[in-house]
């Protein structure tokens, strides 16, 4: 088929690289001239692991990107917009959807024949039916359901690993207005024979993904409460405990003599720093602002976000325990990126413990190595450091706020450099016993209640 893909940002540019690599022709549109030039010369303008390998693939052969919208709707069977939906004021801000609907809207009523528009961005229910078609119709002077098809596809990717997630799908959500849209958008997803498709209206096709995502996020968060009273109970790991709970039959089969498979869910059932990234906050955010349109009391999706606000506490706290007083101590954060894998620094967390240290009045240098954030309002008075070694140069506190696999040689680089300082573990990726003076989150051996002070 012939697609046409608005946005090139994480969805979209991974949807189109792994459409085009499943024989499709695949034509990406963007505002941004550089990310275009970027896109057809092959090179990748975010990190994806996999992606220069498909655009390596595909470019010039399936796969070319255009700041043309026009002109790829001409091209193109079917139109799937891919933009960002940022949250302001902690509502969802469909400005750039209800932008790209309406200039799609307008190159289908210059074209002849049917063309379908199918919405990709995560957006709250009702919008694809509302806000979405009106701006079509609008810019267009066609009907939807006679003139051209309508239809709603959400994405389940995880970023560090959305190729893989779109490649090897654990469903497909067809949302369509008629039967004929979603037998357009199946045609897209024809190659995918051995995935559940799930069929059904645009709306319900909205709240899977809300839905999907908010469970996600309240799994982090319970993780992280259950962890709270780990450690105020003592001699508890909640390490230990989650492992536990992850052995149970609802989150591992056991077959045979086969090794144990694991549900995918249990990876958030993890205590940590707290979440972050362009879609749980923000989502659980709008999910809460509909309900309260609604007139619908949303409590549980409340308390999921306020317990994932209040983790950067639990880390300064954990430090504290060593610094009463962090003035003029010198700390380092490592891990800007709110997972590893990617180079997306959107509501990392930490941002939120950088910003409490500085109020604190320590000294702070930062460290990833992927995310390299140049003039980021939330690094003001902070020092990126060039390399992990680097990072670490007289530091007296370390906190581990991104699960990167370079960090798991913490111990050794310290060894190097003579260091012993405390290390705050946001997210159990080290061994206790491998440093001399260490806080997790939800662990608190008994013993440890009255470690020395670290030099």
């Amino acid at each position: 088929m012939k697609i046409s893909i608005v946005g090139t940002g994480y969805v979209g540019l991974v949807s189109g690289a792994c459409l085009a690599d499943r024989g499709h022709n695949v034509v990406c549109v963007d505002v941004d001239k550089r990310k275009v030039d970027m896109i057809n010369s092959g090179h990748a303008p975010i990190h994806e692991l996999g992606l220069p390998e498909l655009l390596k693939r595909n470019v010039g052969v399936r796969l070319s990107a255009t700041t043309d919208l026009a002109a790829a709707v001409a091209d193109s069977e079917i139109t799937f917009i891919a933009v960002g939906t940022p949250a302001v004021d902690g509502r969802i801000d469909l400005r750039f959807v209800e932008q790209a609907a309406a200039e799609v809207g307008r190159a289908m009523g210059e074209k002849q024949g049917y063309h379908t528009l199918v919405v990709k961005s995560t957006v709250i229910p009702g919008t694809t039916d509302g806000v979405v078609r009106r701006s079509a119709e609008r810019a267009s002077g066609k009907v939807a359901g006679q003139d051209f098809g309508l239809g709603m596809n959400p994405e389940f990717l995880t970023e560090g690993r959305a190729i893989e997630d779109f490649m090897n799908p654990d469903r497909i959500a067809i949302g369509g207005i008629d039967g004929r849209s979603q037998d357009v958008l199946q045609k897209v997803y024809a190659s995918f024979d051995k995935t559940p498709v799930i069929r059904t209206n645009c709306r319900t096709a909205e709240m899977i993904k809300y839905a999907s995502n908010s469970l996600l996020a309240t799994m982090i968060s319970f993780s992280n409460e259950i962890a709270r009273l780990c450690t105020a109970v003592g001699d508890i790991d909640a390490l230990d405990v989650m492992r536990g709970v992850h052995q149970s039959l609802y989150l591992t089969t056991y077959t045979g003599n086969q090794p144990p498979v694991k549900a995918g869910l249990s990876s958030f059932l993890e205590a940590g720093c707290g979440f972050g990234g362009s879609c749980l906050p923000k989502d659980v955010t709008a999910l809460i602002a509909q309900g309260a349109d609604l007139g619908v009391a949303t409590p549980m999706l409340r308390a999921v976000l306020d317990i994932n606000y209040q983790q950067p506490d639990e880390m300064v706290r954990l430090a504290r325990q060593h610094f009463p007083e962090l003035r003029g101590i010198r700390v380092t954060v490592l891990g800007l990126a709110f997972k590893p894998d990617t180079d997306d620094l959107r509501e990392s967390p930490a941002f939120p413990i950088i910003q409490r240290l500085r109020d604190a009045g320590a000294v702070v240098t930062a460290y990833d190595p992927v995310a390299r954030p140049e003039n980021h309002p939330g690094l003001l008075g902070v020092r990126l450091a060039s390399s992990l070694q680097d990072a670490l140069q007289q530091s007296q506190v370390i906190m581990l706020v991104t699960r990167w696999q370079e960090f798991e040689e913490l111990d050794t680089e310290l060894a190097k450099l003579k260091l012993t300082p405390l290390v705050v573990d946001g997210r159990r990726l080290l061994d206790p016993a491998a440093f001399s003076h260490y806080e997790a989150i939800g662990w608190r051996p008994l013993a440890s209640a009255d470690l020395g002070r670290p030099s």
